[in-house]
């Protein structure tokens, strides 16, 4: 294969169109003039960026898997991996509530919704006036999501939840929330939403990393939610969450893959440009390991993420492939930033540089959304079925 055709090749796998190479040169341009000056200052402020998050709606990027038709930008799993791939690659906490907002609320309601329920949240939830999240884990059970023990009661009218959620995301900011309780044993999908009486989020939880989102409880105390707000019928929550949980941890995957792209580029420019014992230090063996195998890791975590994406959506299943990109590249994340701060020594140590907060913001990728864990289960679980029937 000619020299061409091989980089042809190449790019038909990260940008498959012209509009997804479109919209990555804008969500690149976007990262770097806008995203990237506030990203240190909201790190410390540990506080989102609304009028910045508002502007995602302006691009369009919250409703990026919502059909036009819709409202929404009307593409597909590969299009939201290229989003929070750039994202991540300046400020992966303000990525994450993006994340939150547009993959845990927006796309999970439109594809478990009504028409009315859709005409009531779906104008505001694109343009940011109202931001989102969703409800899962709570303070007993995480990936044991069966477990949960937030319950709903029929209660005519309307259903009366009572439970706590925890570690969710947008919590503070978030006007409405996906939120799955037990009815009867079997999970449903409720919208809640700051009307709700009986429903209130606590304080901000201070986290390691990734502090340009918030998070809090969402508390339900007797909390009657009405029943035009049941999201797809009683006891098909489980069935909601298992089909967005694919593009979720394929949009976590991509985080990790911005946080290991920018590290890279970190990391090359200061071994070529730091000098010691007279020879800049990228002519040292141990700094050519690290770079040599980041670099080896990062293109394999992309290859992978980026074949998923192309099987993934709201008729296709491929929870195999999903979990597989996640388990490998979340701690590419981690461990290329650890490399880079190695390489830079004291100076990537210290806050004046993005190192430090990446470090710190690469951990969560391989809690959040699945533990790692999870996926080795659920990977030998999937394979045992297909090789032994």
């Amino acid at each position: 294969m000619s020299t061409v055709a091989l980089l042809t090749s190449v790019d038909a796998l990260f940008n498959p169109t012209d509009e997804h190479r479109m919209l990555r040169e804008m969500v690149a341009s976007f990262t770097r003039d806008e995203v990237e000056p506030q990203a240190d200052r909201q790190d410390r402020e540990q506080v989102l960026n609304r009028p910045l998050f508002e502007r995602l709606g302006e691009l369009g990027l919250l409703g990026i898997t919502v059909p036009a038709e819709d409202g929404g930008a009307g593409m597909d799993a590969v299009a939201a991996v290229i989003a929070h791939h750039e994202l991540s690659k300046s400020d992966p906490g303000f990525c994450l509530a993006y994340l939150a907002h547009s993959m845990l609320f927006v796309n999970n309601f439109y594809h478990c919704s009504s028409r009315a329920q859709r005409a009531k949240y779906l104008p505001k939830v694109l343009s940011g006036e109202w931001i989102g999240g969703m409800g899962m884990t709570e303070p007993g059970y995480g990936t044991d999501v069966l477990g949960m023990t937030t319950t709903a009661v029929d209660r005519g009218s309307h259903y009366v939840l009572n439970g706590t959620k925890t570690y969710i995301t947008n919590g503070p900011e978030g006007y409405c929330f996906l939120v799955y309780a037990k009815t009867d044993e079997k999970l449903t999908s409720f919208l809640v939403d700051r009307t709700c009486p009986g429903f209130s989020t606590s304080g901000p939880i201070h986290k390691m990393g990734m502090r340009a989102s918030s998070m809090s409880e969402l508390v339900f105390d007797q909390c009657e939610v009405p029943k035009e707000n049941v999201l797809g019928g009683i006891g098909n929550g489980l069935v909601h969450m298992m089909r967005n949980l694919e593009i979720e941890r394929l949009t976590l995957a991509s985080m990790s893959l911005g946080i290991a792209d920018r590290c890279m580029d970190i990391m090359v420019k200061h071994a070529a440009q730091r000098v010691a014992f007279g020879h800049s230090i990228n002519r040292f063996g141990q700094i050519q390991r690290y770079i040599g195998e980041g670099y080896a890791k990062t293109e394999a975590a992309r290859c992978l993420i980026y074949q998923v994406a192309r099987t993934v959506g709201p008729d296709s299943r491929a929870r195999l492939g999903s979990d597989a990109a996640k388990l490998f590249a979340a701690p590419v994340g981690k461990e290329v930033a650890d490399a880079a701060m190695q390489v830079m020594g004291g100076s990537g140590y210290c806050t004046e540089y993005p190192v430090e907060r990446l470090l710190r913001d690469a951990k969560l990728l391989e809690i959040g959304g699945g533990t790692l864990e999870s996926h080795q289960k659920n990977i030998t679980k999937d394979l045992t079925k297909v090789v032994c029937g």
